[in-house]
């Protein structure tokens, strides 16, 4: 801990203000009253399903493609909650960690935010929805890596840059296709917020990590080599595929090789490869590990501007709901 009350870095600062002004009530900011449609409860494009197309798919009949719809969408959202929760842990533990008060001060903002949107998204699932799952493997793992790690910069890395980049993308995707206008919603509201914590991380790491030794990096670059590979495996959906009796082998293969997921791996990366090359963890390994995943030409994506593109959808969210 630093005991100097300098006014630290502007931008930071200038983060922390925007996160004091645009904090809100998942109670008063989301119109509750909307119901979910059992058969498609998001009212998703059935292009979203992950074995749309497959043998498999055509077999089912009506009631059985309903049952699947339901159940993936809710196991999707399932594993939204359990990464707000881990976010939530890990923002309290920057909050302690980090060595600068203006850090400090905006990490504070953030563990409201994700208590906010811990509550909207069990909200969602449980009385909405009424389905969950467990926390997927994957996923497990990526957040027992972050939380374990002593280190304030590995949290850092961890949620802000991998978790949370890769939450973006796929909160991005419900928010822009959802026909029910409950669930695009949440997740536009919940953009916003996200949005604002990726910068915080990126504005962080950006300055500490040209002063670490060669070795320093390179641990650093594994971290997310390894990570990038875990969110990867993350949406193969294996317990879904179980719990509604679906072969799980065959949907597993047929997920882990089809057009449409590897597209969908594409949009997922577009929040984290230009980040991590911002943040300066841009070395022969780490480009070969997006080469290998078909993702470097995300890295010259606009960071900035798919981040204040958010911000601006929810802003036309609230405006709908004020004139509606």
């Amino acid at each position: 801990m630093r005991w100097e009350y300098d006014d630290g870095r502007d931008s930071l600062l200038a983060l922390y203000d925007k996160g004091k002004k645009q904090q809100w009530d998942a109670n008063d900011r989301i119109d509750w009253r909307r119901d979910l449609d059992p058969e498609n409860p998001m009212g998703l494009p059935d292009q979203a399903v992950s074995i749309f197309g497959s043998a498999i798919w055509e077999r089912l009949g009506a009631n059985e493609r309903a049952r699947l719809r339901h159940h993936l969408q809710a196991w999707q959202i399932s594993q939204f909650l359990h990464g707000e929760q881990g976010a939530l842990i890990c923002t309290a533990k920057i909050v302690q960690q980090v060595p600068q008060l203006d850090a400090k001060f905006y990490a504070a903002t953030q563990v409201v935010d994700e208590a906010r949107h811990v509550e909207a998204y069990s909200r969602l699932l449980h009385e909405k929805l009424a389905l969950a799952y467990p926390i997927t493997p994957p996923l497990k793992a990526l957040l027992e890596n972050t939380i374990s790690d002593r280190r304030w910069d590995f949290t850092y890395l961890g949620m802000q840059i991998l978790i949370e980049g890769l939450a973006l993308a796929a909160f991005q995707r419900i928010r822009d296709q959802a026909g029910n206008p409950l669930a695009a919603q949440v997740n536009a509201y919940v953009m916003q917020d996200e949005a604002r914590h990726v910068a915080f991380g990126r504005l962080a790491l950006r300055d500490y990590y040209p002063h670490l030794s060669e070795a320093e990096r390179a641990e650093r670059e594994e971290f997310v080599i390894e990570g990038c590979y875990h969110m990867r495996d993350r949406f193969l959906s294996e317990e879904v595929w179980e719990r509604v009796g679906l072969p799980k082998a065959e949907c597993v293969a047929y997920v882990a090789n089809s057009p449409a997921l590897q597209h969908f791996r594409g949009r997922l990366f577009s929040r984290i490869v230009p980040t991590v090359k911002d943040i300066g963890l841009w070395g022969a390994k780490v480009r070969k590990a997006f080469s290998d995943l078909g993702v470097m030409d995300l890295a010259e994506l606009d960071s900035d501007q798919l981040l204040a593109n958010d911000a601006k959808v929810a802003a036309e969210f609230d405006a709908r709901t004020r004139a509606g």
